[in-house]
């Protein structure tokens, strides 16, 4: 028996970058890149209008804004991100219990087991519905693939794209599949690819003819066997509903080498409070603090201590981190610092005796007391590298004033940073869903500027609270016998 195409793919269009155009009047339309923005940012989402301009995932910043130099360049709001993702995933969850995310704006969901599909009609009008739901609760779209299993579901949303659904009827999958490049294969990245290109095979139909035995020669017993089967289509990976984090953390790196220890030292103490936010986010707790550090040469290290007990106490966290640091040689440079808490719990069971002699431990290690995070100009701690002091006041005002990110005005309203520098940071007026706003430039020390939260995208969302309960539970009516798109 064919598996009826009832296991669906939802993958949000060029996520951030929609969710900032959406926030944003002013670009709509207009080609926008979210990343790293410094000389070794990476870009993380490019719009569609970007796309065209050459700038994709994962390429360097600065070769991005040589492509597309009238680009906006935005730092990433995850706050604003994770807000959207948990609306889309609760409208997932709605669908089915069985909802495996893979990522903020990507998830599988099985139809069948929410019973809401159980045939090509059905899958396709649930689809249809989902997009419908997600735009009118979110103001975004997504593209949605349909087939029977995961591996063709998230092929067909990727053929979807943007902003549309294709399914894949049971029994068409080996002639669709077989013109793909070997790379559109889950686990086929470029070696492998390469790998099999020098030995002719360059589409999946030429792996399904070369047969099992010669892709096990090829690239080993294990991968060989599971790159025939999805040559064939075949793909029987279940839909896992729990996807348990193993580990949380967060790093950063930096346009400019960090040579001042004490510099070093307040960026990892800066890390760690974040690190600390993101796992109490998740209603989390962990045991082992993780320093992760990247010198001058790219050498990496990573140093771990493990507590006494599960915690998501920002001081403990801090203190340990601080603590790692001390047995790390920075002399030469570090280009990139991360702290990060793994061994995971749903509790905290805290021994504040341990903490505080741990405390105790850090404060006698301590020679002198610490030094204000202002000593990153080398006023005081270790002699800092020479920097030009507009540099560093740049590099704090970005630190303050991100490109992209939300402020309030005591007079002017809800805004978003366009740039800073030179003491200056200009602000466009405007809120989502509104007109174009009017672009103003204000000292970065005026106290009337401040940090806001983001808005949301959609102010008066439609209710979906008794949703999908309208939606078919049986076949609805006549489908092609083929795999099909639709984009209203």
């Amino acid at each position: 028996m064919r598996p009826a195409p009832t296991i669906l793919h939802l993958d949000m269009d060029a996520f951030y970058a929609s969710a900032e155009q959406a926030a944003k009047p002013s670009l709509r339309g207009k080609a926008v890149v979210v990343g790293g923005l410094g000389p070794r940012g990476v870009v993380a989402t490019a719009s569609y209008e970007a796309r065209l301009l050459g700038v994709h995932s994962a390429m360097p910043t600065a070769q991005a804004r040589r492509l597309a130099p009238n680009a906006a360049y935005l730092v990433p709001r995850f706050r604003l991100y994770r807000s959207v993702s948990e609306q889309v995933m609760e409208l997932l969850g709605r669908l089915s219990p069985l909802v495996e995310p893979l990522s903020l704006d990507e998830a599988f969901v099985d139809l069948e087991a929410g019973g809401v599909a159980d045939d090509s009609a059905s899958a396709r009008t649930a689809g249809e519905r989902l997009r419908t739901a997600i735009r009118a609760v979110t103001g975004l779209s997504g593209s949605v693939g349909l087939a029977g299993s995961k591996m063709l579901a998230k092929i067909a949303s990727e053929q979807a794209k943007p902003d549309g659904l294709v399914l894949i009827e049971p029994g068409t999958e080996r002639e669709l599949l077989a013109p793909m490049p070997v790379r559109t294969l889950p686990g086929v990245g470029p070696a492998t690819g390469d790998h099999l290109r020098r030995a002719g095979m360059t589409t999946v139909h030429d792996l399904a003819e070369a047969g099992e035995a010669e892709l096990v020669r090829l690239v080993g017993k294990a991968h060989g066997h599971g790159l025939y089967r999805m040559a064939l289509g075949l793909d029987d990976r279940p839909v896992v509903a729990e996807r348990d984090a193993k580990s949380v953390s967060v790093e950063d790196t930096f346009d400019v080498d960090l040579h001042d220890r004490v510099r070093v030292r307040a960026e990892v103490e800066r890390l760690a409070v974040r690190c600390v936010e993101r796992l109490r986010s998740a209603d989390r707790s962990g045991r082992t603090v993780v320093l992760k550090v990247r010198r001058y040469d790219f050498s990496t290290l990573t140093r771990s201590e493990t507590l006494r007990g599960p915690t998501d106490d920002p001081t403990v966290v801090r203190e340990a981190a601080a603590r790692l640091l001390e047995a790390v040689d920075t002399t030469g440079g570090v280009r990139l610092l991360g702290v990060g808490v793994t061994g995971l719990a749903d509790f905290t069971q805290e021994d504040l005796f341990a903490q505080a002699a741990d405390a105790k431990k850090l404060a006698e290690r301590s020679e002198a007391p610490e030094q204000p995070v202002a000593d990153e100009a080398g006023q005081g701690g270790e002699p800092a590298e020479e920097e030009p002091e507009r540099e560093a006041a740049e590099q704090l005002a970005a630190r303050r004033w991100p490109a992209g990110h939300d402020v309030r005005h005591a007079l002017h309203g809800h805004g978003w940073v366009q740039g800073s520098g030179v003491g200056r940071v200009t602000v466009r007026f405007e809120e989502p869903g509104g007109p174009v706003g009017r672009v103003l430039t204000f000292r970065t020390d005026d106290p009337e500027l401040t940090p806001a939260d983001p808005l949301p995208l959609v102010r008066d969302p439609v209710d979906y609270s008794s949703w999908p309960a309208s939606l078919p539970k049986s076949r609805s009516g006549p489908v092609s016998a083929t795999g099909g798109e639709s984009r209203p």
